[in-house]
């Protein structure tokens, strides 16, 4: 579907599934972000706001809502955050559905998870590289093309001339100019305007994201601390999309406007939940251009892809016994999520 036939209802949901896609790349987006900022916002900005989709859906049309949930519930591996790993010959380890975001309820862990995270001999995430800022600018500096461009191309040359103040203003809000991000790829920007302000500010005032938080901690008390990918792979894996995809995403988070709280309020109530199967189903019921060839693109290079490297990654670690490997919670889910890829591995895999 081209994007200037979207009806608002399309546009809201094509960007909801953008989002998504750029949920797990808040971490390196907020670094650059924050680092490209001066002074930020103030404690009383911090609230996010919003109103949760899924109860104003119980309301507005119910039977909709129970048609989303038989799909949600059919969805393999669906519900769950906490999944216990375990094989003979060695100690149980656990995998945990993480959201790269500040929020409160987002960083306390249940007393289970507590449990398993205090008890583990090494902590996992997506890539520890992240935790060295260094690492992620010599990525940057060895291989400028996965987030710079090199051959003139700027933002203000490929943004839509209609649509340059508003994006300048969405920048300007979070404390960053179009100017000082002008020669970056188009996916640093979408991700940058996907962080939500309050998750800014958080962070400005020394607030971490969940997976950085859970692996900073067990460095601080002498745990082992590895990773899945590295910085490298995952910024490969973003620069390989078309650059449309990006731009597009731009002008669709731009139009959802003040609907951005409502979005991060669902997507945090879905998590905090552990109703994560419910995430897809819902986004794909309002927009029929869901499965289409942008998203399916998507889907195999930003978590199929992914799942497969991070499946194979984890064997020696889990071989070892007593890790807490925690990734973005939409790598858990379906066919191809990371439960049932490491169950095909042989592996017994059970929520907890």
């Amino acid at each position: 579907m081209d994007n200037d036939t979207l009806s608002p209802i399309d546009r809201y949901a094509d960007a909801l599934l953008r989002l998504c896609a750029f949920l797990g790349w808040l971490v390196l987006a907020s670094f650059f972000a924050v680092a490209f900022s001066a002074t930020y916002a103030r404690a009383q900005e911090v609230s996010c706001g919003g109103n949760n989709l899924i109860e104003e859906m119980a309301k507005s049309d119910p039977a909709k809502l129970e048609t989303l949930r038989k799909e949600a519930d059919a969805t393999s591996n669906g519900h769950g955050l906490l999944w216990k790993i375990e094989k003979p010959g060695a100690k149980p380890s656990w995998l945990y559905g993480t959201m790269h975001l500040t929020d409160p309820r987002v960083l306390k862990l249940s007393d289970a998870a507590e449990q398993a995270y205090s008890s583990a001999d090494t902590v996992v995430i997506e890539t520890d590289e992240i935790l060295d800022p260094k690492g992620l600018f010599k990525v940057m500096a060895e291989s400028p093309e996965l987030m710079m461009f090199s051959d003139g191309t700027t933002l203000e040359k490929i943004i839509p001339a209609d649509k340059l103040d508003a994006v300048k203003a969405a920048l300007s809000e979070r404390g960053i100019s179009l100017g000082s991000i002008n020669k970056m790829q188009p996916w640093m920007l979408t991700s940058m305007l996907a962080l939500p302000a309050c998750e800014l500010a958080r962070k400005n005032q020394g607030i971490a994201f969940l997976d950085i938080k859970l692996a900073q901690d067990a460095k601080d008390k002498g745990k082992q601390i590895a990773g899945l990918e590295t910085i490298r792979d995952q910024l490969g894996a973003m620069a390989a999309l078309p650059v449309k995809f990006h731009i597009d995403g731009v002008i669709e988070m731009l139009a959802l406007g003040p609907k951005m709280p409502d979005i991060f309020e669902t997507m945090t109530v879905l998590y905090t939940q552990g109703d994560v199967g419910m995430i897809f189903p819902l986004m794909k019921s309002i927009s029929p251009d869901a499965t289409g060839q942008n998203y399916a693109e998507f889907e195999e290079r930003m978590v199929n892809a992914r799942n497969r490297t991070m499946a194979k990654n984890a064997e020696p670690i889990i071989a070892k016994g007593n890790a807490f490997i925690a990734v973005g919670a939409l790598h858990l889910p379906g066919d191809q999520g990371l439960v049932s890829l490491l169950k095909k591995q042989n592996y017994t895999v059970t929520a907890q």
